[in-house]
């Protein structure tokens, strides 16, 4: 979930670009095939279970050599990818799914009934729309080696939403041996049936990843449209190069040493527009939204009128201001579901997040607050990281003590995990990002979710909040839902899971050799086309 920008840069030399490539390895630096494409991401990858994190660069790895069942569209319409088909019987209550014929995965083994069943089960015990789909169902069972049922035990308005999420964390495909893999296990093999097969034997964490054609991939025959469709490779390699300082990037880009920039800071964005041989173009209209998230396990945030202080104390204009800067790439927008969207509602937030210190400091008074400092993790490496600075000054002047610690991302994503207590090496909140598209509804947001142990990170417990999304799961009524989604914003308003601080867009820059990027909520590398 970390996104690259930054409001406050160290210009690096130029010649910097030049260095760093000479940092790669040398099977990277052999490699001169003109449909190699040399890709910046926002954040290196580390960690390669993607159901075990819902950070972004290994969802981003997880979409290069996986498939999934179903996947939206551009339209966020959910599509048949892996499927070749499903019915629903009369009552609602069973759904028959097919397989298209002829899956493989990277091993040469086919894809079957199995695999998908354990791969539903390990993504469900972690995910927020996963796990609601499994409390409303009975069984899962394999009819044939391409043909499976769910079973519900009543009816459920999100099933195939569910199974097409687009995002952290994705339902993608693992070979059941691999998927039998418990939940909180990382798994250790990294086969999938997806376009790409990565190259283990080529990683270099901090480094380089590399992802080579898998040659046996079957795309569908429908165009590509979003995260569905056919899934053709035009590239015979695709290389993820990690270049921590943004500078050293763009001077990469502008020289052709590399071919695109995932996240490219904002203030360097001029400079790239000014150059006739780079493009800069926003794939993902819905954009992201920042966050504070809070753990509720331990003081001072285990106290929910404590937690409305927060909402009290920060704003989002300073958070949008410092990370983007340009108003054009941003908007203030209270509503927990996205603006301009159907769930989009301002009820329970019209008088929070404008940072009314003098409110954050009644609330704590009256809520006993001791002075506990808030432990907030600071990832040093990416812009929604770098914003945690921000947190610090409002939430001091909102009458909180802030204890701020710094480290990578990757140190983050490993950190929050942890449920002992700050002073033993936990935490009590962090800066993040979500995209939009990961936030249009109580389900599918893992950070609404009430569900306590089972809850995503931070951990809320709230009977309310899940007796709300219940009601929500159940029904299919667009107006229903409308008014069910206003009731649970109301419910954070009140029990406050995190602090949602300003939608925002970054476009992605590339070399004008580079096409066929789809607009879609992940980048995605299929398509893409690269002329020598």
């Amino acid at each position: 979930m970390a996104i690259r920008t930054s409001a406050a840069l160290k210009w690096a030399a130029s010649a910097a670009a030049t260095a760093a490539l000479a940092l790669l390895p040398a099977a990277a630096q052999a490699q001169t095939q003109t449909q190699t494409l040399k890709v910046v991401m926002h954040s290196d990858v580390k960690i390669l279970d993607p159901i075990w994190t819902t950070a972004y660069i290994v969802r981003n790895h997880g979409y290069m050599i996986y498939d999934t069942l179903l996947a939206v569209d551009d339209k966020l319409a959910v599509k048949p990818q892996m499927l070749e088909g499903w019915k629903v019987s009369d009552d609602k209550l069973v759904y028959t799914f097919t397989l298209r014929d002829g899956l493989k995965f990277h091993d040469g083994q086919p894809v079957t009934s199995e695999d998908c069943i354990a791969s539903i089960k390990r993504w469900a015990a972690r995910d927020a729309m996963g796990q609601k789909l499994l409390e409303f169902t009975r069984e899962l069972a394999a009819v044939d080696a391409r043909t499976f049922t769910l079973t519900l035990k009543e009816p459920y308005g999100l099933v195939l939403e569910s199974l097409g999420k687009p995002s952290s964390l994705v339902p993608f495909i693992m070979p059941k041996r691999v998927a039998e893999t418990p939940a909180n296990t990382q798994i250790s093999e990294f086969v999938g049936s997806g376009p790409f097969v990565f190259r283990r034997d080529l990683w270099r964490a901090g480094e380089t990843v590399i992802y080579e054609k898998f040659k046996d991939y079957k795309p569908r025959a429908e165009p590509p449209s979003g995260l569905a469709g056919g899934k053709v490779v035009h590239l015979d390699r695709v290389e993820w190069l990690a270049m921590p300082d943004p500078q050293t990037a763009v001077n990469a880009l502008i020289n052709g040493e590399i071919d695109m920039i995932e996240q490219p800071v904002i203030e360097l964005l001029a400079l790239l527009e000014k150059d006739k041989n780079i493009e800069v173009i926003d794939f993902n209209p819905l954009g992201l939204q920042y966050s504070f998230r809070f753990n509720v396990l331990h003081k001072p945030f285990d106290n929910a009128r404590i937690r409305q202080a927060a909402l009290y104390a920060l704003n989002q204009k300073d958070f949008l201001m410092a990370g983007i800067g340009d108003p054009k790439y941003f908007k203030e927008c209270k509503a927990v579901f996205i603006c301009n969207t159907p769930n989009a509602t301002t009820k329970g937030f019209e008088d929070k997040l404008e940072s009314n210190f003098a409110k954050s400091k009644e609330l704590l008074k009256e809520a006993g607050y001791d002075g506990t400092p808030v432990v907030l993790l600071f990832a040093t490496d990416t812009n929604t990281g770098r914003l945690t600075p921000i947190v610090k000054s409002l939430l001091e002047r909102g009458g909180f003590t802030v204890d701020i610690q710094p480290m990578d991302w990757q140190t983050v994503v490993a950190r929050r995990t942890r449920k002992e207590a700050p002073s033993a090496g936990g935490w009590n909140g962090f800066m993040t990002a979500w995209v939009s598209a990961d936030l249009l509804d109580p389900i599918m947001s893992s950070f609404v979710s009430g569900a306590c142990d089972k809850a995503a990170i931070g951990w809320p417990c709230d009977a309310e909040l899940e007796k709300l999304r219940d009601s929500y799961a159940r029904t299919t009524d667009p107006a229903e839902r409308k008014a069910l989604a206003e009731k649970v914003q109301v419910r954070l308003s009140e029990y406050p899971t995190y602090a949602h601080l300003g939608q925002y867009n970054i476009p992605v820059a590339r070399r004008t050799t580079v096409s066929g990027n789809l607009e879609a909520p992940v980048p995605v590398f299929w398509n893409v086309k690269k002329k020598q």
